[in-house]
């Protein structure tokens, strides 16, 4: 009769968490078939500059293939630039030599697009004229399946709550704030699906560890050739790579680490190709001057991520991290914790001294950031619900 209590109640609390798990999910699906609504309006030319030269990059590979990488403004001559600059409204639409978001290139005697070729080659993929709509339905459904991941691996009523909720918000931000730059659309991507292996690496059995690192290292490496700034995602991983090392000096440490290296280079040799091509030079950036200045610490600009939403992902960052490493959970959260710490230390140094402000710089840390901790966290053996 005990054994017929026990069984259920263990089959009681195991409807229980479906219900729950499948009313999360709804909640997530509701997100998405929201987002994709707001979507299906966007118009492709609302006056924003960059999203003019990611599209010009994008015809460019549609054009001429993998000559598209030369982004030199004499490749022009059908005009399509000028056609979407006076479809703005841009005033002097006609003259090359003003086109926004152009960097002059002495060493190669060339004016190019800025931004490295990632975005543009998403892009391509699209046909011409519809191109944002579908990216963002994309990558916005991407991250809707890592939320309904998320909610699967949940193990008790308040962590699947906590991965629904977690999965709601991440979804919405690919409206707001992901909307502000095509970039930030198949980055966010990238976030989720680091921070997943990311958990995988350092909280599940330690199988295949050289093929995580290799596929995180060739992860964020090609995030760099959605956002330049994207290769600060990898300091956390490279800064603990270097410890562990040089604790243990031994074979399967170096092995690591030189995988994580080998395999984040490969992951962004299109920008370094693209450089070349560009700037002359695979490690000359395309970047103009205001992007490239010395670090210099803005009490003004500090206060404006304090006020934007971004300020409310990082606090959450930090603060879980923090406890994380309080709690002391295991040692493989701990790491997870430790390497995530070190990439908001890196990160917060350089876009907290950077002398522009915009409402995604962080963004992309704050959420490889969550998802690290929100699947370690649910990826970390417990104590079964009694």
């Amino acid at each position: 009769m005990l054994v017929n209590f026990f069984t259920s109640s263990n089959a009681s609390l195991a409807v229980k968490m479906t219900t729950v798990k499948i009313l999360c999910g709804l909640f997530c699906v509701l997100v998405l078939v929201s987002n994709i609504w707001s979507m299906s309006r966007w118009n492709e030319a609302r006056g924003v500059y960059d999203d003019i030269c990611y599209l010009r990059q994008a015809h460019l590979f549609q054009r001429f293939g993998l000559s598209g990488f030369d982004t030199d403004i004499s490749r022009d001559d059908d005009r399509y630039l000028a056609a979407k600059l006076k479809e703005i409204g841009f005033p002097s639409w006609s003259d090359p030599s003003t086109a926004p978001c152009h960097t002059p290139m002495p060493a190669a005697n060339k004016l190019v697009i800025q931004y490295p070729p990632g975005t543009g080659l998403v892009l391509a993929l699209f046909p011409p004229g519809f191109q944002v709509v579908p990216l963002y339905v994309l990558a916005t459904t991407i991250v809707f399946g890592f939320a309904l991941i998320a909610i699967s691996y949940a193990r008790s009523t308040p962590l699947i709550v906590f991965a629904g909720g977690f999965g709601g918000l991440a979804t919405y931000l690919m409206i707001n704030p992901a909307k502000a730059s095509y970039s930030m659309a198949p980055t966010m991507v990238v976030c989720a699906l680091a921070g997943f292996l990311t958990a995988k690496l350092f909280v599940s059995p330690q199988r295949h560890q050289v093929l995580l690192t290799i596929l995180l290292g060739l992860l964020i490496g090609i995030s760099v050739n959605f956002r330049l700034p994207n290769l600060f995602l990898s300091a956390g991983y490279f800064l603990f790579l270097l410890v562990c090392f040089a604790r243990m000096r031994n074979k399967e440490t170096l092995q690591q680490g030189v995988a994580f290296a080998l395999a984040f280079l490969v992951g962004m040799a299109p920008t370094l190709f693209a450089n070349a091509i560009n700037a002359g030079s695979p490690f000359v950036t395309t970047y103009g001057a205001v992007d490239v200045v010395p670090p210099e610490f803005s009490f003004g600009i500090i206060l404006q991520y304090v006020a934007d939403m971004q300020f409310v992902l990082l606090a959450l960052a930090i603060g879980w991290t923090g406890w994380i490493l309080r709690l002391r959970l295991g040692s493989g959260i701990r790491q997870l914790a430790l390497v995530t710490a070190g990439n908001l230390l890196t990160n917060l140094a350089f876009f907290l001294s950077h002398p522009l402000f915009t409402p995604y710089y962080t963004v992309p840390i704050a959420m490889l950031s969550l998802w690290s901790l929100l699947f370690g966290t649910l990826m970390r053996p417990t104590i079964k619900e009694k």
